[in-house]
């Protein structure tokens, strides 16, 4: 009997070619996922794919398109978040965040929460296409 002993190969999959963001995206994007929790709805929107899912804590659950705009009237606006533990991860024309949020404002007791967000580069511009949040307690 034979074995081999030559090592695994990578599959030639595009998911196994990663790259790398400049400082100056990853500071976009960044900014971007900061705003999303701070500044309201509109400034949500304009950075969101017309069709992106969300995913929040039961209720309200999952989200799409229009949904997505009348749950968020009522849970932006932040007045601080801090992200820790960030990772940010890239596939050609995708970049996923990835962090642990606190989130503050008046009279809502602070909410933290392990949270992704997936970007879509399309036309060099970075949309939203999914957010996901799971609470922390």
């Amino acid at each position: 009997m034979t074995v081999s002993t030559g090592t695994a190969r990578t599959p030639p999959h595009a998911a196994h070619k990663s790259g790398t963001l400049s400082p100056r995206e990853q500071g976009a994007l960044w900014d971007m996922e900061e705003h999303f929790w701070t500044s309201g709805t509109d400034s949500a929107r304009a950075t969101t794919a017309t069709n992106a899912v969300m995913v929040f804590p039961y209720p309200p659950g999952i989200l799409q398109g229009d949904q997505i705009w009348t749950h968020l009237r009522q849970r932006t606006g932040w007045r601080s978040v801090s992200m820790a533990e960030r990772r940010v991860t890239r596939c050609r024309d995708i970049a996923i965040l990835t962090y642990r949020v606190s989130a503050e404002k008046p009279d809502v007791p602070i909410y933290k929460a392990l949270c992704a967000s997936t970007y879509l580069n399309d036309d060099d511009k970075w949309l939203r296409i999914s957010h996901q949040q799971t609470a922390v307690t």
